[in-house]
């Protein structure tokens, strides 16, 4: 993310933050996450991010410390909005606990392809980027990553009480598989810009858990 068109301000951001401040925070926040769901952190500069965020140049340091504050808040946000995404289709009673990790993939199918398989995740494009960004993004990452594994881990959970999977099996290491392949897939979807890879892997997955 180039910060040389955006100069930073002298001064701590205003203490008084209304309404007004969080609505134009939370805009940069959603313009982040749209670009970098895109592009990645290294390949977006922040004049593209204030540009679709509507903010003039010069403001960004209103109302984020600096470049690396942003990324580590925009990586909670994602954490917090995908793990709603998660619980939408993990915590539907209507389903078996398998159907509710096949609800999640049929949703996350049809979300690339909304976006014509422009955005993947950010927790993935960021970890792909690790070697060039900031450190303290590190233990933020992993925290995600445990916390939609512990999400997972606990619908098999579910599943195994129900009879859907051996009850051998050891769930955290099957969830902490489905992400490390679910993060593969998304990439490879982009790639091949179909939600093949997907269901692919899903199916693989399903296999795998039953055996």
């Amino acid at each position: 993310m180039d910060e040389k068109t955006v100069k930073r301000k002298r001064g701590r951001p205003p203490k008084h933050q209304g309404a007004g401040y969080q609505d134009t925070r939370q805009a940069l926040i959603d313009a982040g996450l749209a670009v970098l769901t895109e592009k990645g952190y290294c390949y977006t500069g922040l004049d593209e991010i204030l540009r679709r965020a509507g903010v003039p140049k010069g403001s960004f340091y209103h109302y984020f410390e600096n470049k690396e504050a942003f990324g580590r808040d925009l990586i909670e946000a994602y954490g917090r909005f995908f793990a709603r995404k998660l619980e939408r289709s993990f915590s539907d009673a209507s389903l078996s606990p398998l159907a509710r990790i096949d609800a999640f993939v049929e949703g996350a199918k049809a979300g690339m392809e909304k976006y014509g398989y422009r955005r993947g995740c950010l927790i993935g494009n960021l970890g792909q980027e690790m070697s060039a960004l900031p450190e303290s993004f590190r233990v933020l990452l992993r925290e995600t990553f445990v916390d939609w594994e512990t999400r997972v881990a606990r619908v098999l959970d579910e599943a195994r009480q129900a009879g859907e999977i051996p009850a051998h099996a050891e769930t955290q290491l099957q969830a902490r598989f489905f992400w490390i392949g679910w993060e593969g897939a998304v990439l490879r979807a982009k790639l091949e810009q179909s939600s093949r890879p997907l269901g692919q892997f899903a199916q693989g997955f399903m296999a795998l858990v039953r055996a």
